[in-house]
């Protein structure tokens, strides 16, 4: 049973998009902890708006802040302080995908942050990585937090168009799995995500 914790190198590197491609393509269940923001959409709602199967259900996330911000100042905006005792698995036996916010190190709370979910729940880790000045050492960063952290890499998405210099630097430095690839796409649809999700099952041995 894959039971996965979606995170990225930072903000606006295809998390959601990458959930809701594991999501169709497992028929898994899906979980956002905490959500910051909530206008114009929430992630949770465009994964479920980009999901067709029916066997996947979406669980409500535990904190809706309004703010669109780092999850700390969002929820002390509201006068809330976040525990990792607020924060349980949903009770499935179906496969599970839960995204995060952010980057692994964005604070929930003082002493609380993204990547103690993570190994609070065990989960394998998904890292989501795309192309920019920098993407580098924030990809090599957070696998070593991964790794110092004592969490499994289940693998590494490239989303965007291909590097390769940038790819195979990270590649045989880190040696994690590659997961397939995705392309930069001009509109993203639930038949983009159905495609995608036929290769990540291949992926998976599905």
């Amino acid at each position: 049973m894959e039971r996965l914790f979606i995170t990225g190198i930072g903000t606006d590197v295809g998390k959601t998009l990458v959930s809701a491609i594991l999501t169709e393509a497992l028929q898994a269940d899906y979980w956002k902890p905490v959500q910051a923001g909530l206008e114009p959409t929430t992630d949770a709602a465009t994964v479920r708006s980009l999901v067709q199967n029916p066997v996947s259900k979406f669980w409500p996330e535990r904190y809706r802040l309004q703010m669109p911000a780092s999850p700390h100042a969002a929820a002390a905006a509201e006068g809330l302080e976040l525990h990792a005792s607020d924060f349980e698995l949903p009770a499935t036996n179906n496969h599970l995908i839960v995204e995060g916010a952010g980057g692994l190190l964005v604070p929930l709370a003082p002493g609380l942050l993204i990547a103690d979910l993570a190994l609070q729940f065990q989960l394998d880790v998904v890292v989501v990585s795309r192309n920019y000045l920098g993407s580098i050492n924030h990809t090599l960063l957070t696998l070593e937090a991964l790794q110092a952290r004592g969490l499994r890499v289940r693998g590494l998405v490239f989303n965007g168009d291909p590097t390769p210099a940038t790819e195979d630097f990270i590649s045989q430095h880190t040696n994690v799995p590659l997961m397939p690839r995705l392309r930069l796409e001009p509109e993203v649809s639930a038949t983009v995500v159905r495609g995608y999700a036929a290769t990540f099952r291949a992926w998976f041995g599905l």
